[in-house]
């Protein structure tokens, strides 16, 4: 199978998962996408939400317009629970054992994005557990470098209340709301020479969106290095340092699902 055929696969896949799913999510939570406008209508774009539930990647593509693909640790696809329905949502899985993991996800992504898909990547790498919204890594902005697509910032909330750490099933019948900011596009940032600088200050700006997007408190550490060590390095201000702040009436534009 050509990686075209994977991508045509895995697209029809959840096409048909996400027609039978919709109407179920909307008769079991209140769902609500806000600036769904600033997500093109065709071509790439990277779309980098927060995470805080593990059903977080249910209700994205519920409400999207467009297809979107993650990349997922293959180990998912032991488990007969996610075996069909994280691939049916979208998720092609990565073997993270041997060679360089992180390295054939984004080439995977970047094909992606090449062939005008949306793709999804949580810049906190994992769910944030604790509920703050954690210093982001680099991939979303070495991908857009990469390929020239935009990053979507994306906030969603209410999923930690329908389904908390640890919870075994979501709760029915609450609200989630799901925000798609301005995008941020490599152009628009500011020229810096060293790329590790420019990749670093692409980032602190989208996890500024972010933060504008879901009002959560900002911890300047990586969501990995667990709950305790993150709440003691919480910040008074919740700001990390950003290039540029935007408008809360700039970032987000209402629209209806």
């Amino acid at each position: 199978m050509t990686q075209s055929d994977e991508t045509r696969e895995h697209g029809s896949l959840q096409k048909a998962a996400l027609t039978a799913l919709r109407p179920v999510f909307s008769t079991l939570w209140r769902m609500k996408a806000v600036g769904l406008d600033n997500i093109p209508t065709s071509g790439p774009a990277i779309l980098a939400p927060n995470h805080t539930s593990v059903i977080d990647s249910f209700f994205l593509p519920a409400v999207l317009p467009r297809r979107i693909t993650f990349v997922g640790k293959a180990e998912y696809l032991d488990d007969w629970k996610t075996r069909r329905l994280f691939p049916a949502l979208g998720m092609i899985p990565i073997d993270r054992s041997g060679g360089d993991a992180s390295s054939r996800a984004l080439d995977t992504a970047a094909r992606l994005l090449d062939e005008g898909e949306l793709f999804g990547i949580y810049p906190e790498g994992t769910r944030a557990r604790d509920g703050y919204l954690h210093k982001g890594h680099t991939g979303a902005a070495r991908l857009s470098l990469r390929t020239g697509a935009p990053i979507v910032p994306v906030g969603i909330l209410g999923t930690r209340t329908i389904q908390p750490p640890d919870a075994p099933f979501p709760r029915p019948f609450r609200p989630i709301e799901i925000r798609f900011g301005r995008p941020i596009r490599p152009a628009s940032s500011s020229e810096v020479s060293d790329t590790r600088m420019r990749l670093r200050q692409i980032t602190d700006e989208l996890m500024f969106e972010i933060r504008a997007l879901t009002g959560q408190d900002y911890v300047n550490a990586y969501a990995t290095k667990g709950t305790q060590e993150a709440t003691e390095t919480l910040q008074a201000t919740g700001d990390p340092e950003m290039p540029e702040r935007r408008s809360s009436a700039d970032v987000l534009r209402p629209a209806a699902v």
